[in-house]
């Protein structure tokens, strides 16, 4: 598994938390810095953070990726959408929490969550009489 990590960096705690969950080895991490200047458009600055991964065009469909997202809202869903343009579904994320009266403040894995599996339900939804 690669770990697309658009945050701040995982520890090994956080590392073998991840393995846990996945039940995948990690082959890597990618770290990418995101810092968006808010004055201007993010668009471009989207196509240059992706730049920076160093994935080739056949490799996005076929690699097992996992995501841990931007904590700005507006970036995390533009990366979403890019990601899923490039990977043809929406790619697991993971979700961190604070770990309760750490001093200084320390960050746990508190799960993956299957985004493509969110959407399949979603679409279910559109169909049914009560969705």
């Amino acid at each position: 598994m690669i770990i697309l990590n658009f945050s701040h960096p995982l520890t090994e705690q956080q590392l073998t938390q991840i393995q846990q969950m996945v039940s995948e080895p990690i082959e890597r991490v990618i770290p990418l810095a995101v810092h968006f200047d808010n004055t201007l458009s993010f668009l471009p600055q989207l196509e240059k953070l992706m730049r920076q991964i160093p994935i080739q065009a056949e490799e996005w469909q076929s690699l097992s990726i996992l995501v841990n997202p931007p904590s700005l809202n507006f970036i995390t869903a533009l990366v979403l959408a890019e990601l899923h343009g490039r990977m043809g579904y929406f790619p697991p994320i993971l979700r961190l929490r604070p770990v309760e009266g750490a001093l200084p403040p320390r960050y746990e894995v508190a799960e993956v969550l299957n985004l493509q599996q969110v959407r399949e339900a979603a679409r279910k939804q559109r169909y049914t009489e009560d969705g």
